[in-house]
Formats: C-alpha cells, sequence, structure tokens
C-alpha cells in the first residue's frame, strides 16, 4: 500500500513524547485560518511511498527513540489514508517502536467508528488537535463543524485509548476566557487526557501563502501576549 507523504522530519522534539520521527501526510479536509501549511492541503500533491519505505526510513532513527520516543504521523490530516497509517504503525509495533497520530479528527464519524479502530489498535497515542469548542466560531475558523471532532474526543476517551489535546490561542479567535472555560468543561469530562498544550498563535507560514499566491487570512492578527498564553495555560492544563 502507498500513501502520499508531504514530508519528514527526523528529529521532532514537539510532537509527542521525547524524540520523534515526524511524518506530514499530503492531503486535509480543513482551512484553518491559522494553517502554516497549506501546501498540504491538495490531496494529489507530496510523493508516494510504501509503508515499508517509510518505517525503513524511521527505524533507521529507532536508537533515538530509546527515552520515550518514536514516530509520530501528521498532517495534512492522516485520518484521510488511515489505510496506510494502519499499516506503517503495524511495521514500526512489531519493531517495538512507540506510535502516536497527531490529527483534527475531521473525518471521524460516529456513524463508522470501525472504520478507525484497526489503526487504532496500533496507535498508542493520539494528540487530538481541538481547534475551537463552539460550532459556529469553529466552522469560521476552519471551514468545517466540530461536532464529529468533539464526538472523536469521546469515542477516544470511552475506549481508553491515551490523548493530548492541543489548542492554538490565537488572538480575537480562539483566546476569549468563555470559550477557554468551555474547552476546559469538555475536557474534563475525558478520561483519558494525559497532557493538554496550548500552542501560541505565530505568523511563520504567511510566507508560504505568499508563494503559492493566497491570500494570508490572519493578516494584521499579532501573535497572543505572555499573558495571555498564561491565562490559557491556567485555565486548560490542569492535568
Amino acid at each position: 500500500m502507498t500513501g502520499r507523504i508531504h514530508s519528514f522530519e527526523s528529529f521532532g522534539t514537539v510532537d509527542g513524547p521525547g524524540i520523534r520521527f515526524v511524518v506530514f501526510m499530503q492531503g486535509c479536509p480543513m482551512r484553518c485560518k491559522y494553517c502554516h501549511n497549506p501546501d498540504t492541503w491538495s490531496t494529489v500533491g507530496g510523493k508516494e511511498y510504501t509503508a515499508e519505505q517509510v518505517a525503513t526510513n524511521a527505524l533507521r532513527y529507532k536508537n533515538y527513540f530509546a527515552n520515550g520516543g518514536g514516530v509520530t504521523v501528521s498532517g495534512g490530516e492522516p485520518l484521510l489514508q488511515a489505510e496506510f497509517v494502519k499499516e506503517l504503525f503495524t511495521i514500526l509495533k512489531s519493531n517495538g517502536v512507540h506510535t502516536a497520530l497527531d490529527t483534527s479528527g475531521a473525518v471521524f464519524s460516529k456513524d463508522d467508528k470501525g472504520k478507525f479502530d484497526g489503526l487504532l489498535a496500533v496507535t498508542d497515542l493520539v494528540l487530538l488537535d481541538i481547534k475551537h469548542i463552539n460550532p459556529e466560531e469553529h466552522k469560521r475558523l476552519t471551514s468545517r463543524p466540530n461536532e464529529n471532532i468533539l464526538e472523536f474526543a469521546k469515542y477516544l476517551s470511552q475506549t481508553g485509548k491515551p490523548m493530548w489535546i492541543r489548542h492554538v490561542l490565537v488572538p480575537q479567535i480562539t483566546d476569549n476566557d468563555e470559550y477557554l472555560q468551555e474547552l476546559a468543561t469538555f475536557i474534563d469530562g475525558l478520561k483519558t487526557v494525559e497532557k493538554v498544550e496550548v500552542l501560541p498563535y505565530h505568523t511563520m507560514g504567511a510566507v508560504k501563502y505568499e508563494k503559492l499566491g493566497i491570500e494570508y487570512p490572519l493578516k494584521g492578527v499579532e501573535p497572543p501576549t505572555k499573558e495571555r498564553v498564561k491565562n490559557a495555560r491556567q485555565i486548560l492544563c490542569k492535568r
């Protein structure tokens, strides 16, 4: 089986525990206004690899995974290529490698839960990006609803799958105490959340939009202040 892959990172330190080999899959249904990788959106971009090729590449770095590291598959949106990721993770697990799935959960359907069970069975950790807790604000931010994303979080909790929740703090959009408190209440209802990460919005991806000839949606929006980041962490990061 082949998968379309945008790029690799050999020594990732922000995509799960320890040192990670990170696979960035090609293709994403979301159009987050702060996305710093718009070149991953198209499902026909990137380059094709077999699961064996990717696993062989990752296993070259296995010695660096000793202190809790492993392989993270990110995006784009990896659930768009769930069968490929399942095959990759199956190979990695047979070699004793920790696996993490970095996803928005955007393509999850509560009516088709079984479609993802095989992948989750070989996934040690899910890094779940919750973009916005408010349904209407989520649509404005990402072009997609969030109901199925929240259902995915509940499903992970119900099935005992460990997860980290990630939330990007964006002034004027997600940096709002009411929304942060609502998100905190939702997270408190989940049983398997090991960690919550507040990721301050940045503008480093704006140059990619220029190269692609796309207008940057958040032009003029500055990163949050240290005080607001601290505030968000105090509300959300209780674990």
